[in-house]
């Protein structure tokens, strides 16, 4: 909430689960080790900050490789535009044709040109023909939302350097969330928020119908939403800032100036979602449309000055990518063998989308600290030890309704 007090300063920031340890997020509870998207096997991740205080800047990218080959191993995908203002660029390409042979690349709204021609730089440093030459098709896949309030995104500081950096030294590593990479300057639902990620293990059966475990997992770049709405495991926690606000004049008017922010350009949502589980572009899009819930779990509608666009792709297949060195006849039509789960048992992995992006959204406003930024705004963090008590309170009343 915008406002020229931190909140909780010093608080140690924590994920959803360690604040909250009772905490139910859905059907699916059991995460992976890392509780993020690189559970998925091959998914690798960097993000990267910039702040410049003299020129009030705090903005940054986020690079996701589907798997390290990723030019030359291509995934299948799919997405759903829930709310268009907002950019996915090589959408076009991936509803053709339901191939990803990109990294995705979050971002803010003003560099994703600067995005764009770094995936291109990093292609062309590192992929040519015998004869030197670059004789590829490749359609970059980079994302963005609105990070005005905290930055002043016309000072145009990505460069197509920081996606080649990210391509270079993505890992599988816990990812870094709050106020990191293209979320740096992110806010949600009235405080400070950014990159959060989140995983969900499911049971199913593999292609020989023996027992196994599939991963489903989101990463979010949460930039979207008022505080009245903000609705954490079911219990009303905005509706109850909100009126404790309406009783403070200092914080009644911090409030309604985001509002008044957000209501001019409420700032979007951008949702990836990965899984192993082998998966055909049709499914991918059923996967990606069921971010939509997760989003609304937590309280977003979909505003019309919101640009809430999701992506889904599976590591569990492969398809040609984009750079071969061999030749090519493409006269001939070829057949290509992949598995894929059945259609009508495709339920535990549609929940578990959902539940990876609502408790992915909530580990970005964990993890996000009080930031100052462009022209003195400071938008506070969400107060963890005020939440704690509320949520804690809703699930004693739960427990004692069930008894």
């Amino acid at each position: 909430m915008a406002s020229n007090a931190n909140a909780e300063t010093g608080t140690k920031r924590v994920r959803i689960r360690e604040l909250i340890p009772d905490i139910t997020l859905g059907k699916w509870e059991r995460t992976g080790p890392k509780n993020g998207i690189t559970d998925v096997l091959g998914v690798l991740v960097h993000t990267e900050s910039i702040h410049d205080k003299e020129k009030g800047v705090n903005t940054g990218v986020t690079t996701i490789l589907p798997r390290k080959d990723w030019i030359e191993r291509a995934c299948y995908a799919g997405m759903f535009n829930y709310n268009g203002s907002g950019e996915l660029t090589g959408s076009h390409w991936l509803d053709d044709t339901g191939l990803l042979s990109s990294p995705i690349v979050l971002t803010n709204s003003f560099a994703v040109g600067a995005c764009h021609t770094g995936i291109y730089k990093y292609a062309a440093q590192n992929y040519r023909d015998k004869d030197g030459d670059v004789d590829w098709f490749l359609m970059p896949v980079v994302g963005e939302t609105y990070d005005g309030m905290l930055s002043d995104i016309s000072q145009f500081v990505v460069t197509p350097d920081h996606v080649v950096r990210g391509i270079e030294q993505a890992s599988s590593d816990p990812v870094p969330e709050g106020n990191t990479g293209g979320g740096t300057g992110m806010t949600c639902h009235g405080f400070k928020s950014g990159t959060g990620t989140s995983s969900r293990i499911v049971p199913g059966v593999d292609k020989v119908g023996k027992e196994a475990e599939y991963t489903v997992a989101a990463l979010v770049q949460s930039n979207y939403g008022r505080l009245f709405s903000l609705t954490i495991a079911g219990a009303p926690v905005g509706r109850i800032f909100w009126e404790e606000k309406e009783r403070e004049a200092a914080a009644k008017k911090a409030r309604d100036g985001y509002e008044k922010a957000k209501g001019a350009k409420d700032g979007s949502i951008i949702v990836v979602v990965a899984t192993d589980a082998p998966l055909n572009p049709i499914q991918l899009q059923r996967l990606a449309r069921r971010a939509t819930r997760g989003i609304s779990r937590v309280g977003g509608y979909g505003n019309t000055s919101s640009g809430d666009v999701f992506i889904a792709f599976s590591t569990g297949t492969e398809a040609p990518g984009q750079f071969t060195t061999e030749e090519v006849d493409y006269s001939k039509a070829a057949v290509l063998n992949h598995a894929a789960v059945d259609e009508r048992k495709m339920d535990s992995l549609l929940e578990a989308a959902a539940e990876a992006t609502e408790e992915s959204i909530l580990n970005a406003l964990c993890m996000a600290e009080t930031m100052t930024g462009f022209r003195g705004r400071t938008v506070e963090a969400l107060p963890l030890e005020r939440v704690k008590h509320i949520v804690e309170k809703h699930i004693a009343l739960e427990k004692e309704l069930t008894q």
